[in-house]
């Protein structure tokens, strides 16, 4: 394993992965941000803009961007042009047996993920938050500070779990979906769009 790491993103998800990055062993850490370059966060050099990757092609590298659409777009990019993405998982979150977690994902501290999950690339499980068993969570998804999913349920590319909101088990929520914060959803979300209260239910545009 590299002891060097660049983080792509400055902001205060960038600080959570440093510290992560740090607790997992890495030594050697830089930002690269397109509005910060040449600053210092959380003690850490901003070494240049996106756009410099390839000045860092011998480090791992990491996407800490909140908006899952520039994420993706940056981590495929990135991807696509070799760059190795690495996974981090803080030691004191819970991975279960047979759990799959894709490139570029960060699970936080006091994070769950319990037995026969799958998480997806460039996903966010963040702080406290729990995924339980045999769980299917697609790419670029974000489950929130203190969000949980129970048992058996689908969540589709790119949805946004928001802070404190919970789902159900054996329920599938599609790609997309934004669930307000402290929401619960009880039934399937067929259709992309905001769905916040108790129970969810969609906002109309």
């Amino acid at each position: 394993m590299s002891n060097k790491i660049a983080i792509v993103g400055a902001g205060g998800h960038g600080k959570v992965i440093a510290d992560i990055a740090g607790k997992n062993g890495y030594t050697d850490i830089v930002f690269l941000d397109d509005n910060a370059q040449g600053s210092f966060v959380s003690g850490y050099l901003v070494a240049g803009k996106v756009a410099d990757a390839s000045a860092h092609r011998d480090r791992d590298f990491v996407v800490a961007i909140g908006n899952a659409k520039i994420r993706q777009r940056i981590q495929d990019s990135l991807s696509a042009e070799g760059f190795h993405i690495v996974s981090l998982i803080h030691p004191n979150a819970t991975v279960g047996s047979n759990v799959t977690i894709g490139e570029g994902t960060v699970v936080m501290a006091g994070a769950v993920i319990n037995p026969c999950c799958c998480i997806g690339k460039g996903c966010i499980i963040n702080t406290c938050a729990s995924v339980d068993h045999d769980c299917v969570v697609k790419d670029y998804v974000h489950i929130a500070v203190g969000a949980h999913i129970a048992g058996t349920v689908s969540i589709g590319e790119r949805t946004w779990v928001g802070i404190g909101a919970c789902v159900s088990n054996n329920l599938s929520v599609t790609g997309d979906c934004i669930v307000g914060a402290g929401a619960v959803v009880v039934s399937d979300l067929r259709v992309s769009g905001t769905y916040v209260g108790v129970p969810a239910k969609g906002i109309l545009k």
